[in-house]
């Protein structure tokens, strides 16, 4: 119930809940007003049975005494008369006394007719001076009888000292003896004479009282509803009307008419919103404007930004194609070079000086093909030509091969180089020369920068997740932390390969392509590669492919950067599949 009428107050217009809420309020004080003053009236009006009880009380006890003793009979007749105008509205008497006493025969009354007259009695007998003179004393009884129709006062009467010298003088003639034939006791000061009981009609005093309620509630409905009516015009004129103008002015700037503004001059608060309304739209229009110019501007310049991007991508693969083309060209000169020189190598009749000469053609020709053939590799990467061969092996045989190749390089430095191979693992479907060239770059920087007497330790398992894990530690020079993504960019080292700052002056040798090729290989056979390293204690590089290479959802994006363009490649188990991989294709013999 309670949420229904907060849904009905909160869904309803500002004008209804101001009308509900004020009708409430107002109802409520006027009804605690009319309680009060209810309960108010009623007590005057019912306290005016006690005060005209008390004044009839002192006319009977005149009235009684001077039938009794004064002798002049006229103002015995006059008392009697009021006397009689008071029975004629309803009011009756009667001395409710002792048992043991009896009054004249002017002395209307007799003794209790019921168990309150008895109680009273007796209780008023046994009042002493002290009793009546404390300030707290109950010294009348009421009650209503006759269904509330009749009102009854009883008033005490003590006898005295002038009531003690009038009554002996009349014990004779006014008394008898008790029921028991003794003689009734002498009157003393303080005795209980009689108690005086007088009935008031009380229908008089409720209609008067139901007349006060009928006016009361009719002014509380009157008021209520002028209040209503009032307050009605005052929402409706004061405040709902200014608001139903903004709202009108607002619903036609949202249609689109923003040259409209609220006109409200009431010199109130309301016209003080509708200025400030008035401005802000000034402003949101004028800065609506400037936006507009500011669009067109940056659509100007976008249309800039694109003609450059095309013309980056253009460079970009003029580039690539250039990267490709010489990689290939200067290949076969130099694999001639490599052959010649193998060649010559093999004559008998050279003295040492010409067997070194020859051997440091072999080994920069080596180091000329390898920078060439991750140059082509990149360039493949970047135009989204690389060739993928996924086949199932022994990922242990890839990984003994690679380290039966570095192992001259790794005992030339005296490095420890070791292997842990989980045993019995299952044949992993992936590329294996991509898997090969991946541990080869990473063994080759392993050797590369770990000092004479260090370690390379190669790690190999299976993870939770299903991915093979092949991790590269070795005990070199360490990268520094904020190195740690550099070392992946293309032509980037680490500080620790340049002290200075200045890549001319590398302490190691290298194009610094490797870490590249080998994080765009990983990504490429939908692994990932990591590195862990502190300064002079060593790197740990982990590489996480997995098992079985995905090939039906496998894309090759080129590592140019943004404005490559992305290839889709579909990858057979016995044949690669790319738009010019064989003219690209590296020759692995010298002479191809």
């Amino acid at each position: 119930m309670s949420r229904r009428l907060d849904r009905a107050l909160i869904e309803t217009s500002l004008e209804v809940k101001c009308l509900a809420l004020f009708g409430l309020f107002l109802v409520l004080v006027i009804a605690v007003s009319v309680l009060l003053y209810w309960r108010v009236t009623g007590e005057v009006v019912t306290r005016q049975n006690p005060d005209t009880a008390r004044l009839l009380v002192d006319q009977v006890m005149l009235t009684t005494h001077y039938r009794a003793m004064e002798p002049k009979k006229d103002f015995v007749e006059y008392l009697t008369d009021v006397i009689q105008n008071r029975e004629s509205q309803g009011y009756r008497w009667r001395f409710v006394r002792p048992p043991e006493r009896r009054f004249q025969a002017t002395a209307e009354g007799g003794p209790p007719q019921d168990a309150l007259e008895s109680e009273l009695l007796l209780r008023f007998a046994r009042m002493t001076e002290a009793d009546r003179s404390q300030e707290d004393a109950v010294l009348f009884a009421e009650r209503l009888v006759a269904g509330g129709r009749e009102y009854q006062y009883y008033q005490p009467v003590w006898a005295e000292r002038s009531c003690v010298d009038c009554h002996r003088l009349l014990e004779g003639e006014g008394y008898a003896p008790g029921s028991t034939g003794a003689a009734a006791a002498p009157i003393r000061e303080g005795d209980l004479m009689a108690v005086l009981q007088v009935t008031i009609p009380n229908g008089p005093t409720q209609a008067a009282v139901m007349k006060y309620w009928s006016m009361l509630l009719a002014v509380a409905i009157i008021t209520t509803f002028l209040a209503m009516i009032a307050f009605y015009v005052t929402i409706r004129y004061v405040i709902v009307r200014p608001l139903r103008h903004l709202r009108a002015v607002s619903e036609a700037i949202t249609e689109g008419n923003t040259a409209l503004r609220a006109r409200i001059h009431t010199r109130d608060e309301f016209e003080l919103l509708a200025n400030a309304f008035n401005r802000m739209l000034s402003h949101l229009v004028a800065v609506q404007d400037q936006l507009r110019d500011l669009n067109a501007e940056l659509d100007a310049k976008l249309d800039e930004v694109a003609q450059l991007n095309m013309q980056l991508y253009e460079m970009n693969r003029v580039k690539s194609d250039f990267m490709a083309t010489m990689s290939h060209e200067l290949r076969t000169p130099l694999n001639s070079i490599l052959g010649f020189s193998e060649v010559l190598s093999s004559i008998e009749s050279l003295d040492e000086k010409q067997r070194r000469y020859v051997q440091n053609i072999q080994k920069s020709g080596r180091m000329l093909l390898e920078m060439i053939n991750n140059i082509l590799d990149l360039a493949k990467m970047d135009a989204g030509r690389m060739e993928i061969r996924p086949t199932e092996f022994a990922v242990d045989q890839v990984v003994h091969s690679q380290c039966d190749m570095a192992r001259p390089l790794t005992e030339k430095k005296n490095i420890d180089l070791s292997v842990d191979i989980e045993p019995n693992l299952p044949p992993i479907f992936q590329d294996q020369n991509r898997v090969a060239q991946i541990l080869n770059n990473l063994l080759s920087n392993a050797i590369k920068f770990t000092p004479e007497g260090g370690t390379v330790r190669i790690s190999v398992y299976p993870d939770q997740q299903g991915c093979m894990v092949m991790r590269v530690a070795d005990t070199g020079v360490g990268i520094a932390e904020e190195d740690r993504q550099i070392i992946f960019e293309k032509f980037r080292q680490g500080r620790t390969a340049m002290p200075d700052g200045d890549p001319l002056k590398r302490e190691y040798p290298g194009s610094g392509l490797g870490l590249s090729i080998v994080k765009e290989l990983c990504r490429l056979l939908g692994g990932e590669v990591s590195v862990q390293s502190e300064l002079g204690r060593g790197s740990v590089f982990t590489v996480r492919l997995p098992w079985r290479l995905d090939i039906s959802h496998l894309e090759v994006r080129p590592a140019g950067g943004e404005f490559s363009d992305f290839s889709r490649m579909r990858f057979d188990r016995d044949r690669p599949v790319a738009s010019d991989a064989t003219a690209l294709r590296r020759s692995p013999t010298v002479g191809s």
